[in-house]
C-alpha cells in the first residue's frame, strides 16, 4: 500500500482510518467502566474517609478488592481526595502522559521528523491493540509502571546512570511483576542501579509498613501467597505460562515452578546477548516478555508490557513480522474460547497471546540492526562489539527511510526510521475472580458491559 504525498490525501486516509477505529471501538471491544480504577478508588477512599482496612474492601456486589502490594495504595491515597468522576479524568490523563513518554523513548531522538501524520496513524493503531485498549477502559496502571521502568532504560543507556534503578525500584513496589528488572540489572552487571532499585522498592515498602501496618503485615504473611484472591488460573484472560497449563488440567505447583526455571534460563541467556550487544531496547523487552510469562497471572492488560519487544522488531528490519503479531494482539481472539477451551483448538486458540510472547522471548532479535542508532544507546557503549570496516557503508544506505516506511507505520502502528522503533502500544490485578466464569468483567462486550451496569450478587 502506497502512502499518499499530498496533505489532503494524508487528511482524508487518517479520517478514515479514524473512523473504521471508531466503529470498530463501537461495536466489538470490551469496554470495561473503569472497574479497576473503582476497586482502587473504592479502596483508597474507604481506608481514608471511613477506616476501613485496604484488604477488606469489595466493589459492591462482586468479590473484587485490593490485590496489590501495600505500597500502591499508598501512591494512590491522593485519588480519595477527588470525587469518582476526577478520578477517572485523572487516570485517563495519567495514562497518556504515561503512553507518551514510552513512545517517545521508544522513538528514540528523531520522533519530530514522523509529523502529524506519521503520529496519527500510530495513534489509530494504538486505539486497536487490545491490551492498551483494556489498560485505559480498566483504569489499569501497567502503562504508567512501563513508563517508569524504561525510563530507567534510558537513564542508563545515555549515560546519565545516576538515578537509573529509581523507576525500576518504584514500579516493583507498586506491584511485584517489575521485580524482574533488577534481575535484569544483575544479568548486566549494573551493580549500582541494581543496588538503587532495590533500595528504593525497600524505602517504599518500609513506608508503606509505617503508615499501614496491619496491612503490610496481611499482604505480604497472606494475600501474596494466595492467588485465589485474584482469580481463577483457568480465566481465558489469564495469558500466563500457568494459565495455560491450568486450562489444561494441571495446577501442580512443581510443574509450573519447572517451566518458570526453564523460562528464566533462556531469558538470563537472551537478554546477557542484548546487553553485550549494547541493545538495551532488547534487552528491556525479553524481561518484559518473561515477567508476563512466570508471573501466576497475566491479565490480557498486562501485554502492554510487549510493546516495546515491537520496536525492536520494526528496528531490526522485520516489519511484517511485527504488522502481523501486533495484528493478532488487536483481535481478541482469544475470547472465542471464553466458555470452553478444551481440545486442540482450544489449546491453541486460548492461549495465543502466550503464544505471540513465548514466540518473541525465544525469536526477538538481540543484536543490533546494521548502521541503526538505538534511542537507548550511548554515543560510546563500552558493551558493543567493535564496528566493522563496513559499517559506515552501510550506515550511510540506511540512513535513508525506504518508500515503505509509511506504510509499515499504518500496519504496525509503528513509525519506523533508521534504526529507530517506534511501537504501539501489563502482577496479580484485581480483575479476575473465584466466581464463575460467566461473572467477569474481563469477558467479551456484552458480557463485560452487562456485567459492569449491573453486578452479581455477593
Amino acid at each position: 500500500m502506497r502512502t499518499p504525498t499530498t496533505d489532503r490525501g494524508r487528511i482524508l486516509l487518517v479520517l478514515a482510518l479514524a473512523t473504521t477505529v471508531t466503529v470498530f471501538t463501537a461495536t466489538v471491544p470490551l469496554l470495561r467502566d473503569w472497574f479497576d480504577l473503582r476497586v482502587y478508588y473504592g479502596t483508597v477512599h474507604t481506608w481514608l474517609h471511613h477506616g476501613g482496612r485496604i484488604y477488606d474492601y469489595h466493589v459492591p456486589g462482586t468479590t473484587y478488592g485490593f490485590t496489590y502490594p501495600p505500597f500502591a495504595a499508598v501512591s494512590m491515597a491522593p485519588m480519595g481526595y477527588l470525587g469518582l468522576g476526577a478520578a477517572i479524568v485523572a487516570a485517563l490523563l495519567l495514562n497518556l502522559a504515561a503512553l507518551a513518554v514510552v513512545l517517545r523513548i521508544l522513538a528514540g531522538p528523531g520522533w519530530r521528523r514522523y509529523g502529524w501524520f506519521g503520529w496519527a496513524l500510530v495513534a489509530c493503531g494504538l486505539a486497536l491493540f487490545e491490551p492498551l485498549r483494556d489498560t485505559f477502559s480498566f483504569g489499569q496502571v501497567n502503562l504508567l509502571l512501563l513508563a517508569l521502568v524504561l525510563g530507567d532504560g534510558w537513564l542508563l543507556s545515555t549515560g546519565r546512570s545516576r538515578w537509573a534503578g529509581v523507576g525500576i525500584g518504584l514500579a516493583a513496589a507498586i506491584k511485584l511483576t517489575p521485580a524482574l528488572f533488577i534481575g535484569l540489572l544483575l544479568v548486566a552487571r549494573r551493580w549500582k542501579a541494581a543496588a538503587v532499585a532495590t533500595a528504593v522498592a525497600l524505602a517504599a515498602t518500609g513506608l508503606a509498613a509505617l503508615v499501614v501496618p496491619s496491612a503490610s503485615k496481611f499482604y505480604w504473611t497472606r494475600a501474596m501467597w494466595d492467588t485465589t484472591r485474584v482469580g481463577r488460573l483457568d480465566y481465558v484472560s489469564n495469558q500466563s505460562l500457568q494459565g495455560v497449563l491450568a486450562r489444561l488440567g494441571e495446577t501442580g505447583r512443581p510443574l509450573w515452578a519447572t517451566v518458570v526455571l526453564l523460562v528464566l534460563g533462556v531469558w538470563a541467556v537472551r537478554v546477557r546477548r542484548a546487553v553485550v550487544a549494547g541493545n538495551w531496547t532488547a534487552a528491556f523487552a525479553l524481561t518484559g516478555l518473561t515477567a508476563c510469562l512466570i508471573s501466576p497471572i497475566t491479565w490480557v492488560h498486562h501485554l502492554v508490557w510487549l510493546l516495546p519487544s515491537f520496536a525492536v522488531l520494526v528496528r531490526a528490519g522485520h516489519r511484517r513480522i511485527a504488522g502481523a503479531l501486533y495484528a493478532v494482539m488487536c483481535t481478541s481472539v482469544v475470547w472465542l474460547w471464553f466458555d470452553d477451551s478444551s481440545g486442540i483448538d482450544g489449546f491453541l486458540g486460548s492461549n495465543t497471546y502466550t503464544w505471540v510472547t513465548l514466540g518473541l522471548l525465544l525469536w526477538l532479535p538481540t543484536g543490533q540492526a546494521p548502521g541503526s542508532r538505538r534511542p537507548f544507546s550511548r554515543n560510546a557503549s563500552t558493551t558493543a562489539p567493535a564496528p566493522s570496516t563496513a559499517a559506515p557503508t552501510t550506515a550511510a544506505v540506511s540512513a535513508h527511510p525506504g518508500p515503505s516506511s509509511a506504510a509499515t507505520a499504518a500496519a504496525t502502528g509503528t513509525a519506523a526510521g533508521p534504526g529507530r522503533g517506534l511501537a504501539r502500544n501489563a502482577s496479580s490485578d484485581p480483575t479476575g475472580s473465584t466466581r464463575p466464569a460467566a461473572a467477569k468483567p474481563q469477558s467479551s462486550s456484552s458480557r463485560a458491559s452487562s456485567y459492569t451496569v449491573k453486578p452479581p450478587p455477593a
